[in-house]
């Protein structure tokens, strides 16, 4: 049954990849001019992807609509649908702020999800319509109503997919331990912190782990150069008020502690502690 579905998901890849490509393009242009709008709507203050939260009101309302329908209570199964047509809607919204960052197959299979949930809510907009007409004949509406939800169910398991088995909007450190041990650190032969490049990315090792340093003064910052949000290099990124600014999605992350300033990331960058080592040179630490 797994590998059915997986083929017959990867088998819309053909038209969901160009045309994933061009709504990339619209909504693009569409959030940059709003960057504080769709950091509220990626979740950068909830510390939590807001799309994947407000996704279970819709499968929610339209799984109690179809119950309604199907028992007879016809008003309160319109109203079911209606509340389910406003929560599609403010999931559509928030999923497109996540859509804008998204790359790759996940760009792809969310593509493939984002037209499903449409192709629902135009048949629950129909439905709704039906039932404002007062038509005592229901019939059709509730089979539009049933076929939208299985429809919803197919969108999102190809979501769950777009998280669970591509990894979007999951951070890059979920498995990251806290770090207690001191690890040496790695400059690439360098062995005084204040030769470094003055507010200039530097990258650097400790251990398995790439690291990023930025210089400012006598003060010599430490970050995990992996991008919380999607992988990106930051060693590879820019300093911006103090923070480094991701070269892919334009998250950044304070120096100092590693606090999310700007999304789409909506985790904070793993920082780390850095001291003189005994044996010579230097080595660093996570911070708690």
């Amino acid at each position: 049954m797994a590998r059915l579905l997986a083929r017959l998901v990867a088998s819309q890849d053909g038209w969901a990849r160009p045309f994933g490509d061009f709504n990339h393009r619209w909504l693009n242009a569409l959030f940059r001019p709003i960057r504080p709008l769709k950091d509220l709507l990626n979740g950068t203050w909830f510390g939590h992807p807001v799309h994947p939260a407000m996704t279970d009101l819709p499968i929610g309302a339209l799984l109690l609509a179809v119950i309604l329908d199907l028992a007879g209570q016809n008003a309160a199964g319109d109203i079911a649908i209606a509340a389910t047509i406003l929560f599609m809607l403010g999931a559509a919204v928030t999923g497109a702020a996540d859509y804008t960052d998204t790359d790759g197959t996940a760009r792809t299979r969310a593509t493939s999800h984002a037209t499903l949930m449409v192709v629902a809510l135009v048949l629950l907009l129909v439905s709704l319509g039906l039932r404002a007409g007062g038509d005592a004949n229901r019939t059709v509406a509730i089979g539009l109503g049933i076929i939208a939800f299985l429809i919803v169910l197919a969108g999102a398991f190809i979501g769950g997919d777009v998280v669970y088995v591509l990894g979007n909007m999951v951070s890059r450190h979920a498995f990251r331990g806290a770090g207690t041990k001191w690890v040496r650190l790695d400059i690439g032969g360098t062995t005084d912190l204040m030769q470094l490049p003055e507010a200039t990315p530097t990258k650097a090792k400790a251990g398995i782990n790439d690291l990023v340093l930025v210089r400012t003064g006598e003060t010599v910052n430490a970050l995990h150069s992996v991008c919380a949000h999607a992988g990106g290099p930051l060693a590879e990124g820019t300093v911006v008020d103090g923070c480094i600014e991701c070269p892919w999605h334009a998250s950044r992350f304070r120096m100092s502690d590693g606090q999310l300033r700007q999304g789409p990331s909506v985790y904070n960058q793993p920082a780390y502690e850095i001291r003189a080592a005994q044996a010579g040179g230097f080595e660093v630490r996570r911070r708690a």
